[in-house]
């Protein structure tokens, strides 16, 4: 499954230069001058756990291989040799494997994962969390915190985007019915191709009703922060994974959700930033998920 994201591209580009730049490390297979690998094994396995719905053990090779990161549809994330993977809903899944050896040097291998049937227990929650047609943008409502319009989002196949300027912000939000004391885990593939000052990217599920045009506080789940340290420089991946905003409820850098009632909450995603310097690209979003845990 993947996203219409053109910046999926650049983005992997500029992860790479940069391990390219950071990787010193030796192995077997080197060139002895440059300290750069002269091949490496991408290659990995696909095992699937038993007893464990739509769940996966991916084998990489290790001789050689300083660092694995994986993509199962959010991006690349640093993982182990050996990352087990949940795939809860059906469908094709292009699974890559990014290896890096010695001096930064990389090799890709993909294979397909094909999920015939979807977790009963784990259903997305979300509805049109993927964005794949004009339907499922139309099941999130504007917060309307941007009056004039200098902050907005924009809907295409795949994803939605938040532009900001002049030290304005918007939200989207829908309504998602929960059960008490269950615990729930939320997350969405977040990218810019490029940096921001001064600016933040919010996710809240709170029961308290939103307010057209009133800042939505209730619950900070997780998010972006340039004060905290992330989405300074172009970034892509899971939220959970690149994200720096601490849990309101646990105390640190989680996406698990709990409430003490049954009934409806809101999921609310608002992002803006100070004066002009929120990224010129936007924070592009795609597969919003929330989930049982």
């Amino acid at each position: 499954m993947n996203l219409n994201i053109n910046l999926r591209t650049s983005v992997y580009l500029m992860l790479f230069l940069a391990l390219g730049g950071t990787l010193n490390s030796c192995s077997d297979d080197v060139n002895p001058n440059v300290l750069i690998a002269s091949s490496v094994d991408s290659a990995f396995t696909i095992t699937p756990v038993t007893g464990e719905v739509n769940t996966y053990i991916l084998t990489s090779k290790i001789p050689g291989i300083i660092e694995s990161y994986w993509d199962i549809g959010y991006g690349p994330y640093l993982g182990k040799m050996t990352e087990k993977i949940v795939l809860p809903d059906a469908g094709t899944y292009t699974v890559k494997h990014i290896a890096v050896a010695a001096g930064g040097k990389t090799e890709t291998t993909a294979h397909d994962i094909v999920v015939a049937t979807s977790d009963p227990a784990k259903p997305n929650l979300v509805r049109g969390g993927f964005f794949s047609t004009p339907a499922d943008a139309a099941q999130w409502t504007s917060a309307k915190l941007s009056p004039t319009g200098a902050a907005f989002w924009s809907f295409a196949t795949g994803s939605a985007t938040i532009h900001a300027g002049g030290g304005a912000q918007e939200g989207i939000y829908q309504a998602i019915d929960v059960v008490k004391d269950k615990e729930y885990t939320i997350d969405m593939l977040v990218t810019s191709a490029s940096g921001s000052d001064e600016t933040w990217f919010e996710v809240y599920a709170g029961t308290t009703v939103p307010v057209d045009g009133v800042e939505y506080k209730d619950n900070k789940v997780m998010g972006l922060s340039t004060w905290d340290g992330c989405a300074k420089n172009p970034f892509l991946g899971r939220l959970s994974i690149v994200g720096c905003v601490k849990n309101e409820k646990s105390g640190d850098v989680s996406n698990v959700v709990k409430f003490n009632t049954t009934g409806k909450i809101y999921l609310l995603i608002r992002s803006g930033g100070n004066g002009n310097k929120f990224t010129k690209d936007g924070i592009t979003i795609g597969r919003v998920e929330m989930r049982a845990k």
